[in-house]
């Protein structure tokens, strides 16, 4: 591989570096695909009901009273203390406590008189507890376990020392709040600095890092043989567990975020991966002194600490929140998000570390290598978001938009895989074609965010877009396309490079260049309004078509769509597949009516961030010819935005119920029965749901009835006795037939295979959501008189 002849690399006053990097680079990847893919696994089953919350708590009280205590008993005991620099232990200590006291004196300042003390607590205690254990060793192992194997002991000092430290300060100001909170205020002084003492000795990592330092001497740093494999076993089964456990407790968490709380997320969120790393480095270089003179073993230390500081929000301050019953919004949220946005800083960051210390002749190579890596992991969680078609969105903007840029973002990592192998043939064919998908459909992807936030600015108020959105599809694909051809026939291919961004040297880079710096006007323009119309379209509301009271419905409408489990006898007794029924109506539109303002500004302000980037990357090129290494390090973020668009896209859409997850299911529940149209056996359901739906029908129908079910109209002149999935959910909570949201889900389902209830139209599953479904083998179908009387029909 071979540099470009014009890019020349400068060092600055500094000659390059020939020492080899302190981190294994090339393991880090594999390590982030293991434990991200671990969470994901743990999230789909807790998303898909697979384990509801209750069963999780279980998995979650193994990890934290038998794994972890296990894990650090067993690192305390074969600890040694001789090879620990304290300087950089302080260093970080240091940087803990800084960061702490900081957002604790801001939130005491800018925050509400009520709950300034519980925010204080709980917030400082997010921007300074990691996820050292679960998610923080892991790649830490990963990256120097071969060539500084000594830095994994950190993790266990680093993080029961900060527990004992600064928790028990976040806990003071939340009994201190609770304390302000309560009318009689019969505790005092004392008994709040007990209780807060009493919380961290009963915290199992204080407690057996204490326990595991006094057997480090009693032992000798040596388990006993005896149990040795049995705190091996406990220990071992952390790792898994813990990934898993953390995915189950992320779902359903950034639901309770809410418009209130975003400044504050933002705010937590940035003094925890930007603030934080910063000043670990920070302090590493101001207090640690390296006295062998060569500035590599600082400089390793260093890098390390910027790492430690991107380890996201442990899951335990959730814990917290949920204790003290104060800001669970805020901090189940963000530490959601902070351990999704983790990954790929964390990545970036590796790489941008180790890049002073690589030779820049193979420096190409390796980014053209990263391209190559991201591309593929960021294809497989768009082909997911394809799922889009199954959902009528896609037809409404500006999900028809949205859908054009997924199309883009996959082409454009197809192309880089593609490129990946054909750019070292020599096929001329081969590398045009290539060429022409890779950058037609790049370029796209910076067209697509501006017709984005162009398509809502147009829309507010409720309104339809005034230019034609074929139009708008057109310019999308056909100018982006326009660019490449025109860079294909003015270019002139360099043979000495395989870099698709320098491929046809500087006209390639002019070209993008403008066609970068012509989008970001457009994109300028409309973010300015976009802030407005999401809070316009929160307030236009969404038009109904079904009301809850019969009484003050009056639009005609067909007859109802009635289920096949119903009796055969009567008009609506084989299932009508009318399209008429208010209620199926009113379910469709209220799918539909959300334009998911929101997700959309924040696809487009992430994204605009990767085409500034871009921009700046082009310019930097065109007006200095020797860019140096710091240019390096920004062609390296900009290979990484580029083809890890799918990262961004899959974190705001991939797990949307109506637009993904619903649709999907029910492609796949018509085909499972498409399958075998003739054979309609008799379904056997199990003695379980045979039971459920007994004790149902016999203690609790009818109560269920008198609390939930309504009348409401669902044709001209028919009204129907029904209920929505999220009420029947909250009544099961409220009786005590279920334990939790998940369990109320299941216990549904069960009442549904069992015939009980079922959903107005056949279309749905049993859904925690506002989907209208009614009660069977009784009379809950009505006409209206022409009197405006009420007339029970028997079916």
């Amino acid at each position: 591989m071979k540099v470009p002849a014009n890019l020349n690399i400068s060092y600055g006053d500094m000659d390059p570096p020939d020492t080899p990097p302190t981190m294994s680079i090339d393991k880090l990847f594999p390590a982030l695909l293991e434990c991200f893919g671990i969470i994901l696994c743990g999230y789909i089953a807790g998303r898909a009901n697979i384990i509801t919350s209750t069963q999780g708590k279980g998995l979650g009280n193994f990890v934290s009273k038998f794994a972890l205590p296990a894990l650090l008993f067993k690192n305390m005991v074969l600890l040694d203390f001789g090879n620990v620099i304290w300087p950089f232990l302080w260093s970080i200590l240091i940087a803990k406590v800084s960061v702490f006291f900081i957002v604790c004196v801001i939130t005491l300042l800018v925050a509400s008189p009520d709950t300034r003390f519980s925010k204080a607590g709980l917030f400082s205690i997010f921007a300074t507890q990691s996820n050292d254990f679960a998610l923080g060793y892991p790649i830490v192992e990963a990256l120097y376990k071969n060539t500084h194997p000594e830095y994994l002991q950190y993790i266990y000092l680093v993080a029961p020392v900060s527990l004992m430290l600064l928790n028990p300060i976040g806990f003071a100001f939340c009994e201190i709040q609770k304390w302000r909170d309560q009318r009689d205020r019969q505790q005092n002084k004392l008994q709040i600095v007990g209780v807060v003492i009493l919380q961290v000795l009963k915290n199992p990592i204080v407690f057996m890092v204490v326990i595991g330092i006094i057997f480090h001497f009693i032992l000798a740093q040596k388990i006993p043989a005896f149990m040795e494999q049995f705190v091996d076993g406990l220990a071992n089964s952390f790792g898994g567990a813990a990934l898993f456990y953390l995915g189950l407790s992320m779902v359903g968490q950034l639901g309770k975020l809410t418009r209130s709380t975003v400044v504050a997320l933002i705010l937590l969120i940035t003094a925890k991966l930007l603030v934080m790393p910063l000043i670990c480095r920070e302090m590493v270089e101001l207090l640690y002194v390296d006295h062998t003179n060569s500035g590599l073993n600082q400089s390793s230390l260093s890098n390390y600490a910027f790492l430690y500081g991107v380890f996201p929000t442990a899951p335990s301050v959730a814990i917290y929140a949920a204790h003290y019953n104060m800001e669970l919004q805020v901090v189940t949220s963000g530490m959601v998000l902070s351990t999704f946005l983790s990954a790929p800083i964390m990545y970036v960051s590796a790489w941008l570390l180790t890049i002073p210390w690589m030779d820049p002749k193979p420096l190409m190579d390796s980014l053209q290598n990263v391209s190559y890596n991201v591309s593929i992991i960021s294809l497989v969680t768009l082909v997911s978001l394809t799922v889009m078609f199954l959902s009528k969105k896609f037809k409404r903007l500006p999900h028809m938009f949205t859908l054009n840029l997924f199309l883009a973002q996959i082409l454009a990592c197809v192309g880089m895989i593609l490129w990946n192998f054909v750019v070292r043939q020599d096929s001329f064919i081969g590398h045009v074609l290539t060429f022409t998908l890779l950058y037609g459909s790049l370029y796209s992807t910076y067209v697509w965010p501006g017709l984005i936030a162009l398509s809502l600015v147009l829309m507010k108020r409720g309104g339809e877009l005034k230019v034609a959105p074929g139009f708008l599809v057109i310019a999308g694909w056909g100018v982006p396309g326009l660019v490449a051809a025109v860079l294909l026939i003015t270019g002139e291919r360099m043979p000495d490079t395989i870099d698709s961004a320098f491929f046809y040297g500087t006209p390639q880079v002019r070209r993008t260049g403008e066609s970068r710096y012509s989008e970001s006007p457009l994109v300028e323009h409309d973010f300015i309004i976009l802030t407005y119309c999401l809070f316009d379209f929160r307030r236009t509301s969404a038009p109904q078509l079904c009301f809850d009271s019969f009484e003050t419905m009056s639009l005609p409408c067909g007859s109802l769509a009635m289920s096949a489990l119903w009796p055969s006898s009567g008009p609506c007794g084989t299932g009508c597949e009318s399209t008429g029924c208010l209620l199926a109506q009113e379910e469709q539109q209220k799918q539909l009516a959300d334009r998911q303002v929101a997700r959309h500004v924040l696809l487009c302000l992430l994204l605009t961030v990767s085409l500034l980037a871009n921009l700046s990357s082009c310019l930097w090129w065109l007006f200095n010819r020797v860019p140096g290494r710091l240019y390096l390090e920004l062609q390296f973020f900009c290979a990484v935005v580029n083809y890890g668009q799918g990262f961004i896209s899959f974190g705001i859409f991939g797990l949307d119920k109506h637009l993904i997850i619903l649709p999907f299911k029910k492609r796949m529940s018509s085909l499972w029965h498409s399958m075998k149209p003739e054979e309609q056996p008799q379904l056997v359901v199990s003695d379980d749901i045979t039971m459920t739906c007994t004790q149902f029908t016999t203690y609790h129908k009818e109560q269920c009835v008198r609390d939930i079910v309504q009348k409401k109209r669902c044709g001209e002149r028919m009204v129907a006795d029904t209920f929505l999935g999220t009420e029947l959910v909250e009544w099961l909570l409220q009786v005590g037939l279920s334990q939790d949201r998940g369990e109320a889900l299941l216990y549904g389902g069960r009442l549904q295979q069992g015939g009980v209830l079922q959903h107005i139209t056949q279309e749905y599953g049993f859904q925690d959501d506002e989907l209208h479904y009614r009660f069977t083998g009784s009379t809950y179908l009505a006409v209206i008189t022409n009197r405006g009387e009420l007339k029970s029909a028997a079916f």
